[in-house]
């Protein structure tokens, strides 16, 4: 009787954790990371949810592989639990391949390398170190020393010219969460767009950045 308490107890409680909206969350999340041309906001708070959860249904499929449960549902709940840690983990090293392209740029940009988390940022430190000292071992030391920097072409540049940065003008697929009427695109004279609710569009990330950023529009 104790047994078949706790495990009706186990999957209550796994249950009320999964009718949560945390993996929808966190879907949204990681296809926002996938889509936007930049590096968004770590959202820590999802994580560390996302990450307790997983921890919970780890312990959930282990109580019932103990308890003899039918294997069909532990089946099931394996399914959500692979599902969610593919979620996080495709989320966080999608993150991290952004930062691997565009470090230089992240780390000069304030409101970029706010984004990061701690552990992001000292990725992002160790990232530039390893490959300036690896531009200036194999090529830039063999050069003239006006074009011996990794960040410009040569000293007579003005700008960081060689420091890749994300096109804010790639067009992305998006969705919007509420009806938003006519919206415009930019400052160029062009007619504005009607967003309608659950309707697919395609537009250029530069222009509905502030609706990502607000939660407004969900990438695709």
């Amino acid at each position: 009787m104790d047994s078949g308490g706790g495990e009706g107890y186990a999957v209550d409680d796994y249950e009320s954790l999964m009718s949560t909206t945390d993996v929808e969350l966190l879907k949204t999340a990681w296809r926002n990371e996938k889509a936007a041309p930049e590096i968004l906001k770590f959202d820590s708070n999802l994580v560390q949810r996302s990450r307790q959860l997983i921890q919970f249904m780890e312990e959930t499929v282990d109580e019932f592989n103990k308890n003899g449960v039918d294997p069909l549902t532990v089946s099931l709940y394996q399914m959500d639990l692979d599902r969610t840690m593919f979620l996080l983990r495709s989320y966080l090293r999608t993150r991290l391949q952004k930062i691997e392209k565009y470090v230089f740029h992240i780390r000069k940009t304030a409101e970029l390398w706010n984004r990061l988390s701690l552990k992001e940022q000292q990725f992002a430190e160790g990232c530039a170190i390893d490959l300036k000292d690896h531009l200036e071992q194999s090529v830039l030391s063999k050069l003239p020393e006006q074009y011996q920097s990794h960040l410009r072409q040569s000293a007579a540049s003005e700008d960081d010219d060689m420091v890749p940065e994300p096109q804010l003008d790639a067009y992305v697929v998006c969705r919007s969460k509420r009806y938003l009427g006519a919206f415009q695109l930019d400052d160029g004279g062009e007619e504005p767009v009607n967003i309608e609710a659950d309707d697919l569009y395609a537009l250029p990330y530069k222009s509905i950045k502030p609706l990502v950023e607000s939660g407004q529009i969900d990438l695709v």
